[in-house]
């Protein structure tokens, strides 16, 4: 940690109890200064040098009563006595150390105070600006620890304090935005440990200042976070694992989808700071933050929004990712999905489509194995892509076969319907294998795998293809259904 001492004489600061400060000397007290609790017994000499304010307030509050020390009341200081403590010691030429975690609140204080160039050169506000500029500012942890300590100011330094809080951002944005090759691994303290386990040196990564960032409050973060973002110098992607990073960090339970109403604020502030292009944050990071807006009733914009951004990345979505939302908000995101401007059938379309219907299979596999899961809202969901490419229908199988294990009461007409999604000319040979010793499946079901089945092995002997399935062959009558004979 970076630091600067100011004064040189030997500390004779001195303390009476927990509220009375006093500076020892031959010399009788001349003024007192009260701020809070705490008063320091002083003199005017070193003080009037040096502070405008002090100035102008001892030579209006001289007592009428000589035998009485005159007092003078600045408890809205901002700092506190121990900020005021530091103005003293260099009014007194004592040694004083000053470092990120002190030199905010003293800068305040010494502002508040107009210790200035107009009364003595080289004064305070002046030696600690050359302290953030040439040191703190040029510091990666240093300004992390110098823009934590600004919470704690009090509303009286305001203005200065979004001045100074300005400069530090501006400098972690332009740290977090130089090249990767001229960062250190000493750079960064939360990724310190990490690196100590490893016997070679690695390349540092371009997100090594997110979790550091963690560290901030979150009105400090969003403001980090926008300077970055306005310099365009780090990936959208960065930024994404960055806000990531933050959630798990400081919303609790928010991994397992247990966040809590005290955090309302900070998720929907989050969600403000997603990047607006595709793929800057991922799919399950969208849909923890949908699954939170959820729970914390957020507004229908700030959830349509979530919806829209993971049906613009739906083929990128695991099945644990939307698996916690019922078959309604899921077939909304499919619906969403293919609302896309879709117009250009190319080959990564296709593969784009193949995913989605794909990671839906899984889905209605796991939700199958619900028992209130309703038939309308199964069928709703797999027929909403039943346009969808599939090179292989083993998946679906999958799913409808959990669904008439959990659901045995349906009604034959029931299990035709769901069956007649399948087509069996795309079930692989295992899957063939199970369906064909299936009891849960029709009879009619059960006869056209193995008659599909047969074809390709003859086919593929032959060299002939499996040829088209007619209407005929996959729709038969009811009376056909009603009278099979089920294992």
């Amino acid at each position: 940690m970076k630091f600067m001492k100011l004064g040189s004489k030997p500390d004779s600061s001195q303390s009476k109890e927990d509220n009375v400060r006093y500076v020892a000397t031959e010399l009788e007290t001349e003024i007192i200064v009260i701020i809070g609790n705490v008063k320091f017994y002083l003199h005017t000499f070193p003080l009037l040098s040096k502070s405008g304010l002090l100035q102008k307030l001892i030579a209006t509050s001289k007592n009428e009563d000589k035998n009485q020390i005159d007092e003078i009341d600045i408890s809205e200081i901002p700092g506190g006595s121990a900020a005021f403590e530091v103005c003293v010691k260099f009014c007194y030429g004592i040694a004083v150390t000053l470092n990120a975690y002190n030199v905010v609140a003293a800068r305040c204080a010494a502002e508040f105070l107009e210790m200035n160039e107009t009364f003595e050169k080289s004064n305070i506000v002046y030696k600690i600006d050359v302290f953030l500029n040439s040191t703190i500012f040029h510091s990666w942890k240093d300004s992390i620890i110098f823009l934590q300590t600004t919470r704690d100011l009090s509303p009286n330094s305001e203005d200065l304090k979004l001045k100074i809080v300005k400069r530090c951002l501006d400098s972690v944005a332009s740290l977090a935005s130089i090249d990767t090759s001229k960062v250190k691994w000493s750079y960064t303290y939360n990724r310190k440990k990490k690196l100590e386990k490893v016997r070679k040196p690695e390349p540092v990564p371009k997100d090594w200042w997110v979790e550091d960032l963690c560290d901030l409050h979150i009105d400090l973060y969003k403001q980090a976070i926008e300077v970055i973002k306005k310099r365009g110098r780090v990936p959208v992607f960065v930024i994404g694992e960055a806000l990531h990073a933050y959630a798990v960090r400081r919303i609790a339970g928010f991994s397992k989808g247990l966040v809590q109403i005290i955090d309302r604020c900070l998720t929907n502030t989050i969600i403000e700071l997603i990047p607006e292009e595709k793929g800057s944050v991922s799919s399950s990071f969208l849909s923890q933050l949908l699954r939170a807006s959820i729970f914390l009733g957020f507004e229908e914009t700030v959830k349509e929004k979530l919806k829209r951004r993971i049906s613009e990345q739906l083929e990128e979505t695991t099945v644990s990712d939307i698996l916690m939302y019922d078959t309604e908000m899921v077939q909304s995101l499919v619906k969403e999905f293919m609302n896309r401007d879709t117009k250009t059938h190319s080959k990564d379309d296709i593969t784009v489509k193949t995913s989605v219907a794909k990671l839906i299979d899984g889905y209605l596999a796991e939700k199958s194995r619900d028992p209130n899961l309703l038939l309308k809202n199964f069928l709703s969901l797999a027929e909403t892509l039943s346009s969808f490419p599939r090179q292989s229908h083993d998946g679906l199988y999958r799913a409808i076969d959990m669904f008439l294990k959990e659901h045995p009461g349906i009604s034959k007409s029931e299990k035709k319907r769901v069956c007649g999604l399948i087509d069996c000319r795309k079930l692989s040979a295992e899957a063939c294998e199970h369906a064909v010793q299936n009891e849960r499946l029709p009879m009619r079901v059960i006869v056209q795998v193995l008659f599909f089945e047969q074809i390709r092995v003859n086919g593929s002997s032959t060299g002939y293809s499996t040829p088209e399935l007619t209407t005929t062959t996959l729709n038969t009558e009811d009376d056909e259904w009603d009278h099979e004979k089920e294992f």
